[in-house]
């Protein structure tokens, strides 16, 4: 096996390296944030009377993987949203759903891949966790493009042979964060018959998934159902954190073949965190209801519609197609970002702290991404704020 990642080479998380940039300086405004994709519209209502109701259920060790009934609840949602049956033993209930994403691959990645180091394919720019997760596994972490060219999806099928034999796991994460680039069943029927043909795993980041603008975004798991898929060649992730404003909850869930949620689930009895008695009450009631998310989801195409029409002029402004970011060209995101913050009071992020060089430039170096999580009147704005000052 590979050598042990050093992680005192890793660069700093986005959000420390956002402070080292910003925080020496005043704002030059009423601050507005848009850099942290935290949601702040109203939880669900019934939160309180769910937790009230369970509350002695804190005196008690939770299920590790889940209770039966939070796991008949996301089946049940999985089959409503994706018209897929998924039986409660391929469900494995997550602390936060980048538990599940880091923990997968302990779980999943072999040592070696056709006698070599394995390789782990990451979209560039890309979620952290998913580097660190593969450094942590000795496996070599490759990370693709994801740009306009691309569609702002990886071209996974664009590498070499010798590379793709390599493989165990790719992530994908769709909607994509941060571009909001959405994967069509095209894009999952070629992605999964590229991992039958070379013996891979898909991973499937969704999260933002009920984040959108007209069209449900196509699923990897119906891709899979559609065309005969073998079960165990994806695992999809999902999370309450975006779906229904409860990203203190810490309540997602990973969905895969018998096996793989087999593996996962047995080293999390060893390492995992279960989430609390009461957590997974109000979880079961999250999934079950669909009301509070159709409400949230019509807020956030208000914010598509003024993100259109404050931006819509600017060139190479994107729409995205689905999630809460808008990934702004700019010429260097730092210095942009730096810049809104001084003379406007707008925190955004740069790009680059979103993505990496690996021999090709950073791919996110000439962006920033703009959280569109505030009230509408702070998103307007911050929004006209950000093409005043960037733009104009």
């Amino acid at each position: 096996m590979a050598a042990p990642a050093r992680f005192s080479d890793l660069p700093d998380y986005a959000f420390p390296r956002l402070r080292k940039l910003l925080d020496a300086h005043a704002p030059g405004g009423e601050p507005i944030a848009m850099s942290i994709g935290e949601p702040t519209h109203p939880m669900p209502p019934f939160l309180g009377e769910v937790i009230a109701a369970n509350l002695q259920g804190f005196a008690s060790y939770p299920p590790n993987e889940g209770t039966p009934e939070l796991l008949g609840a996301i089946s049940g949602w999985l089959g409503r949203r994706y018209d897929v049956a998924v039986a409660p033993d391929r469900i494995l209930v997550l602390n936060g759903t980048r538990e599940g994403l880091y923990n997968v691959a302990m779980a999943l990645c072999p040592e070696t891949k056709n006698g070599q180091r394995p390789a782990v394919l990451i979209p560039n720019p890309f979620y952290q966790v998913y580097m660190v997760a593969s450094l942590s596994v000795g496996a070599e972490p490759v990370f693709v493009p994801a740009t306009a060219e691309t569609g702002h999806l990886p071209d996974y099928a664009s590498l070499p042979a010798e590379v793709l034999d390599r493989v165990a796991l790719a992530y994908i994460c769709s909607p994509a964060n941060p571009q909001g680039a959405v994967a069509d069943r095209a894009y999952w029927t070629h992605l999964l018959q590229l991992a039958e043909k070379h013996d891979f795993i898909v991973l499937a980041d969704e999260c933002y998934s009920e984040v959108y603008r007209d069209t449900p975004p196509d699923g990897a798991l119906a891709a899979a159902k559609a065309i005969g898929c073998d079960p165990e060649r994806v695992v999809a992730f999902h999370s309450l954190s975006k779906r229904s404003n409860l990203a203190g909850l810490r309540s997602g869930f990973a969905a895969g073949g018998p096996q793989a949620i087999a593996r996962m689930r047995q080293l999390r009895s060893y390492a995992g965190a279960p989430l609390p008695l009461p957590l997974q009450r109000v979880a079961e009631r999250a999934w079950a209801d669909e009301g509070h998310v159709t409400a949230s989801r019509a807020l956030y195409q208000d914010k598509y519609r003024i993100a259109d029409e404050v931006l819509g002029g600017v060139p190479g402004y994107m729409p995205p197609q689905a999630g809460f970011f808008l990934w702004l060209p700019v010429e260097d995101g730092e210095a942009a970002a730096l810049r809104l913050w001084r003379e406007a009071g707008v925190r955004v992020l740069p790009g680059a702290y979103l993505a990496k060089d690996a021999g090709q430039g950073n791919p996110g170096e000439g962006y920033i991404r703009v959280a569109l999580v505030a009230g509408t009147d702070d998103v307007r704005r911050g929004l006209r704020l950000i093409r005043d000052v960037l733009y104009r």
